[in-house]
């Protein structure tokens, strides 16, 4: 069981948190585990999204009824949702407040609507649930997406559907994937916001050994470049962990030399360690191969069984 929280520590923890539902497992799963993390006092907002059926379906003369009827089922579930939420936020000291986004009324999509919704009530943090792996994918899936990942402003925790959160628990076991950018380092200094002295923290370095550029480079020469540099990541993240926990450690970590990536090697890493939190950034640097790994903030969204804390850029 965690220690008791000091008030200098709770202070530390977002504020204004905005919380997307819907009547998923994994909203339900995503408000069970911010019940954890919200301080005393924290104001929640609670948004559910109502899309525009003539976005999801063909229009003409002869549905636009069925359509219209469809929107006010759409409303009708997206009110529904928020009370669930209600219930599910019982009892927890903070200010909630809660709305239905019409997106019939504002020409936008789900992605922009929660950016939007964000921004403008300067939320410290968006939590969002997400299922991976399920055929067709609802819309709150989207929001773990490229677009999101990208354009989001404050930090963003995704609680996967199939994650089992404990009752008042905050998490115990925080791993942070860094690889020497500042933005990583901001993202480390925004995950121990939820760390005590006794939580264990981990910081990892990714060595791609699935080397992309083995026809220009020497893959011997690039891991020792790699090596180098997280070596150098990893000495800097100490301290900082140090100063927060007395329970931390870091590792070099590789992917496989073939069909593999580092969004996979993180997501082995967090389940190996048994991990409750994995805190990366949204847009750090993988050294000559930035530009062709594309994100491994969205591929680890995509694939974690472990709830992620993504930290954008614009933190840093």
């Amino acid at each position: 069981m965690n220690s008791p929280r000091s008030a200098d520590a709770m202070s530390t923890l977002p504020r204004r948190v905005l919380i997307a539902v819907d009547s998923s497992t994994a909203s339900r799963q995503a408000l069970a585990y911010a019940r954890n993390i919200l301080p005393c006092g924290a104001e929640v907002r609670l948004v559910s999204v109502a899309e525009n059926p003539h976005t999801l379906f063909p229009t003409g003369r002869h549905v636009a009824h069925a359509l219209d009827l469809a929107r006010d089922e759409l409303l009708r579930d997206a009110a529904e949702a928020l009370d669930r939420a209600r219930e599910l936020m019982a009892g927890c000291d903070v200010r909630i407040e809660a709305e239905v986004i019409d997106l019939s009324k504002r020409g936008s999509d789900v992605a922009d609507a929660l950016l939007e919704a964000a921004d403008s009530w300067e939320a410290d943090l968006l939590v969002v649930g997400a299922r991976q792996h399920q055929g067709l994918q609802r819309w709150v899936e989207g929001t773990v997406s490229e677009p999101l990942t990208r354009r989001l402003r404050c930090p963003m925790l995704v609680v996967p559907e199939n994650h089992s959160t404990m009752v008042g628990h905050m998490p115990e076991r925080i791993l942070f994937a860094i690889d020497g950018s500042a933005q990583s380092m901001s993202a480390l200094r925004q995950g121990i916001r939820f760390a005590t002295p006794d939580t264990h923290l981990r910081a990892v370095y990714v060595i791609d050994r699935a080397a992309r550029f083995s026809d220009y480079f020497s893959i011997d020469a690039l891991e020792h470049a790699f090596a180098a540099e997280g070596n150098h990541a990893l000495a800097a993240a100490e301290p900082v962990l140090a100063d927060v926990s007395t329970r931390t450690t870091t590792a070099l970590v590789s992917t496989g030399p073939t069909d593999d990536d580092v969004a996979h090697a993180i997501v082995r890493e967090a389940s190996g360690w048994e991990a409750q939190l994995i805190v990366m950034g949204t847009h750090g640097r993988r050294g000559m191969a930035r530009w062709i790994l594309g994100s491994v903030a969205g591929r680890v969204a995509h694939i974690t069984q472990t709830p992620l804390l993504l930290v954008h850029a614009a933190e840093a």
